[in-house]
């Protein structure tokens, strides 16, 4: 698993869930998902929720790829279950369009045989980074 670090900040849940980074440069994406059997529903394939967070941070990886310094918080999001997401997922980003404050960004997800599952698109904030405070002890 690549370090959360690659993203450009921490990121917890990111780094629990394992995606990893492959590309974020000049409006795009690319990460890459191995469900492990938790993340796994009742019918033995990867939970829409967790596919879900995974275009949504491709979404927001792509967003972001512009700036780095900046952050994107998520306004909406739009996904569609083409078919059953199996094996090694991977996200695919796409920053579609930006203004001064807001990203509107699409991703699809392909699962271990290269087929299109999942596919959304979503409008991200802008949002400045707050800096780290500094210790005067």
């Amino acid at each position: 698993m690549a370090s959360p670090k690659l993203f450009g900040v921490e990121i917890p849940f990111v780094h629990h869930l394992g995606f990893e980074l492959v590309r974020m440069e000049g409006g795009a994406s690319e990460l890459k998902f191995a469900p492990k059997p938790e993340h796994l529903n009742s019918f033995q394939v990867t939970h829409g929720g967790a596919v879900m967070t995974l275009l949504d941070v491709t979404m927001a990886t792509a967003a972001r790829s512009v700036d780095l310094e900046i952050g994107v918080v998520t306004i909406e999001m739009k996904t569609s279950f083409m078919r059953p997401c199996v094996g090694v997922l991977t996200g695919k980003g796409r920053l579609m369009h930006r203004t001064r404050s807001m990203a509107f960004t699409e991703a699809t997800i392909y699962d271990a045989d290269d087929i299109a599952c999942a596919h959304a698109t979503g409008t991200f904030k802008y949002v400045p980074r707050k800096q780290a405070a500094i210790s005067t002890d």
